[in-house]
């Protein structure tokens, strides 16, 4: 089977689920939404745990979105998969002038650069920060903030900086932190909460100049940290411990042989 016939089966398939599939016929592009980012994820997930069988059947998952959207903007009369397609097409064609015209772009610096410029040229965006969705997770949002504010030049010179940067932040959350603790489910005072998210903010800038993805990777060290403790208490049952029933200082020292077991 070429590729073409898989991709029109995939069509016919998408048609025939909206066609007879009581769930599949209630669905909106506002239902479906939370659907598609779900699989982005799950698709960023494979491929950041380097399992290719597992990112292959994402991707497929993902495709299937892509076209159920269409459809229903097709239903709409406001285009469909080719449409979309096509238009894709084009705007890849215009956006690499460096392969498909004179232009050069010998880094791939430049090659973002010239993307930002010609998208305020060819699609006429205005405004440093034009076309930043407002719906993208907080530490994507940040470093699209950030990548727009550096795109005219508005950003540390070096790595050194943004560090540095990070540095005065973390001094300035440390001057308002209260003198006791917050209890649970109570709110923050105003001005620690202010210094923690100009530390976050800090830390996202960190991150994207290292050229480290925040959102996955901060996702990674939430999936290392449960591992580990889910070993840490397996290894304690092993023992005849209930590690939730310990206190930390053992608690910690089973967590660190977890640590040890997974190195």
């Amino acid at each position: 089977m070429s590729l073409a016939d898989a991709l029109v089966e995939l069509q016919e398939l998408t048609e025939r689920l909206r066609r007879e599939c009581p769930w599949d016929r209630e669905q909106t592009t506002r239902t479906i939404v939370p659907h598609t980012v779900e699989e982005a994820y799950e698709v960023a997930d494979a491929a950041l745990a380097g399992d290719d069988a597992k990112l292959l059947d994402e991707i497929g998952d993902l495709l299937f979105q892509s076209y159920f959207l269409a459809l229903l903007l097709q239903e709409r009369g406001q285009g469909d998969l080719e449409t979309a397609a096509r238009g894709i097409h084009a705007k890849l064609v215009s956006r690499h002038p460096h392969v498909f015209g004179d232009a050069e772009a010998r880094t791939a610096e430049r090659v973002r650069e010239r993307w930002e410029e010609l998208k305020r040229e060819n699609e006429g965006r205005e405004g440093i920060f034009h076309d930043v969705p407002e719906g993208l997770p907080a530490l994507l949002y940040a470093r699209k903030v950030q990548a727009r504010a550096r795109s005219v030049g508005f950003e540390y010179p070096d790595l050194a900086g943004a560090v540095a940067d990070l540095e005065d932040e973390l001094r300035e959350l440390r001057a308002e932190l209260p003198a006791r603790e917050p209890l649970p489910e109570h709110a923050p005072g105003r001005a620690v909460a202010s210094e923690l998210g100009d530390v976050l903010f800090a830390v996202v800038n960190v991150a994207r100049r290292l050229n480290v993805d925040p959102e996955l990777e901060l996702r990674a060290a939430a999936k290392r940290f449960r591992g580990r403790v889910e070993a840490a208490e397996a290894i304690a049952a092993a023992d005849g411990k209930d590690w939730t029933k310990l206190e930390l200082p053992e608690q910690d020292m089973y967590y660190d042989r977890a640590k040890e077991r997974a190195t």
